[in-house]
């Protein structure tokens, strides 16, 4: 299978790759004129790129018409996700961009057992890590990762971007299921998904999303950990947007 890259610089019959990706072709997989990679640009099409030229930091191509990516699902998915300690946002960023989520915005509220710190150094790193998941997985677009949001009600400030907003909470709530079962128009909209640090989210939070427009849904009668409770809530959602069939 071609190798995959992710390019902004792509449009009327051309492209071109820069910087490490263009090394890493160039340099490591030592690419020749006439060989084929696939490119995804950044309106989530993908190109058969032919390399056509390779000078140091930049491999041009002509492309083919683009296609749309059969790996992107219909709805476009948000997580919102508490900021975990110990690395453990890595773990969620990677599996969450190979079930198909659009973008990862960490934040701190109330129970945080992290605090900010470094903030810019990480993002590059999860920057990186989304890219890599996204390859890995035959993405069609590169998923965004966002500097962390400083407050819960800076994440509640944001739902009115949404269609659904689905606020997962340890304290239980709606099904999941009978929502989109009562609004099957949902599953090709723009969904946000809202799971917690390792503390939760304290009533007054909770209120505030309810009180902001999200739906209040749970994940069951167990309690999952922070790193598990985003990739149960992505999978369900996913799944119920007939997005892993």
């Amino acid at each position: 299978m071609p190798h995959r890259y992710f390019t902004a610089e792509i449009g009327g019959g051309q492209a071109a790759l820069t910087g490490s990706d263009a090394h890493h072709l160039a340099d490591v997989m030592r690419a020749r004129p006439g060989e084929q990679v696939i490119l995804c640009g950044p309106d989530a099409l993908e190109y058969i790129g032919t390399v056509t030229r390779i000078e140091p930091g930049r491999v041009e191509f002509t492309v083919t018409e683009g296609y749309p990516s059969a790996a992107e699902p219909r709805a476009e998915v948000t997580l919102y996700a508490g900021y975990p300690k110990q690395g453990k946002l890595e773990e969620v960023i990677r599996h969450s961009v190979e079930l198909g989520v659009r973008r990862v915005i960490p934040f701190f509220s109330r129970y945080c057992v992290a605090a900010p710190k470094k903030e810019d150094a990480k993002n590059e790193r999860y920057r990186r890590i989304a890219a890599e998941a996204s390859k890995q997985c035959g993405r069609g677009i590169l998923p965004e990762v966002l500097m962390p949001l400083p407050d819960f009600s800076a994440v509640c400030a944001q739902f009115s971007c949404y269609d659904l907003v689905l606020f997962f909470y340890e304290g239980g709530g709606e099904s999941l299921r009978q929502i989109f079962a009562r609004e099957p128009g949902l599953s090709a909209r723009r969904i946000a998904i809202v799971t917690g640090s390792e503390g939760g989210f304290a009533p007054e939070e909770a209120a505030l999303a309810a009180g902001s427009g999200a739906r209040t849904v749970g994940l069951g009668p167990r309690i999952l950990r922070c790193e598990t409770a985003p990739l149960a809530a992505l999978t369900a959602v996913m799944t119920l947007t007939g997005n892993l069939e």
